[in-house]
């Protein structure tokens, strides 16, 4: 049984040639002198509780003293290398507070606090090994959605920015009790939106615990936004099914307040907007997605039994032959962006 949960788990995907390529003309690619590995020389940890006092599924790492000066450093540099291109000016002002393993999960990050001594402000970024399906993921959600993403790359290490939200299974549970009527409504419209983006940019196994929920004070009001933390399942998955986040028993509180708050020609409306804004990011970024595609197109991202199996099912859905005749992921992404743009204007 272990063995076969072992081929089950999702492999990582090497950078090619093509996708490098990608990275550098857009400036992800970077140097630093630390690697993921090299921060799996640990001597000790301690579990990493929250303010409930429940186990966070993280541990804090400690190190000895040479080894932890010698990455203070790099990871301070990489700081900058994310936030101000590298600018070390203010590096004497920095510190690395605390670094934490993720023992749960495909992706098993390293999460990093940085603070800034002279106000106490502090951020964390991660450190990961760098997977194609994963790079791809927050290529596509810097392009098609309304979210920027910051992330570099170095070899084989994936250094990402911290998204600050609320974990959307966190949200349900303490937060979402606390919302009056117009706000409720203003998230379920929300998670429509975030349902379609996922769909059509085939991003997977979205569960409350991938996403956050952002809220936003504007005026006399408050609103939410919705956005995905984690791209390991970026077109992985065979079924259909599992790039819908509503479909999710963990994300049912979501789809309750949908169905509740929102007639089906208001879906309906606000899944034609979603739509129509992605056609416009599309068509405004047409160049960079070319590339992007082209990378994805030459690069393996999922088995061939789940290629098979989504290209038939997204085919007896749309009957477009494209999907049919797909041959890979990239393929297969290319033909849903393709079919986006054919079959929703945005207006000149």
């Amino acid at each position: 049984m272990a063995q076969q949960k072992a081929q089950l788990k999702k492999q990582y995907y090497p950078i090619n040639d093509t996708l490098r390529s990608y990275l550098q003309k857009y400036k992800r690619l970077t140097k630093t002198r630390v690697f993921y590995d090299d921060l799996l020389r640990f001597q000790g940890s301690v579990n990493v509780f929250d303010k409930e006092g429940k186990d966070t599924l993280w541990v804090r790492l400690y190190y000895n003293e040479f080894e932890r000066d010698e990455l203070d450093n790099s990871l301070k540099k990489i700081y900058t290398l994310l936030h101000s291109d590298g600018d070390d000016t203010n590096l004497e002002h920095l510190n690395v507070d605390n670094i934490d393993f993720c023992t749960f999960g495909n992706s098993k990050p390293f999460r990093i606090k940085v603070r800034n001594i002279l106000n106490d402000n502090y951020t964390h970024f991660y450190v990961k090994k760098a997977d194609a399906s994963r790079i791809f993921g927050l290529e596509l959600e810097h392009i098609i959605s309304p979210n920027t993403i910051n992330f570099l790359v170095f070899e084989d290490t994936l250094i990402e920015e911290h998204i600050v939200g609320i974990p959307g299974d966190v949200f349900l549970e303490e937060n979402l009790k606390e919302c009056n009527e117009n706000e409720t409504t203003q998230i379920a419209k929300e998670f429509v939106k975030f349902n379609e983006r996922c769909m059509i940019g085939l991003l997977g196994d979205m569960r409350s615990y991938n996403f956050v929920v952002i809220p936003i004070y504007d005026f006399d009001q408050r609103i939410f936004k919705i956005r995905a933390i984690d791209f390991d399942q970026q077109s992985y998955e065979g079924s259909f099914k599992l790039y819908k986040p509503h479909l999710f028993k963990e994300n049912f509180k979501f789809s309750d307040l949908v169905q509740k708050k929102l007639n089906p020609k208001s879906v309906i409306q606000y899944q034609i907007e979603e739509r129509s804004v992605i056609v416009k990011r599309l068509v405004d970024t047409k160049a960079r997605l070319r590339r992007l595609v082209e990378a994805m197109k030459s690069t393996r991202l999922a088995p061939v039994e789940h290629i098979q199996q989504l290209q038939g099912e997204i085919y007896e859905m749309t009957h477009d032959v494209s999907f049919k005749n797909a041959s890979s992921m990239g393929e297969i992404v290319q033909s849903a962006l393709n079919f986006m743009i054919r079959n929703y204007k945005t207006e000149d």
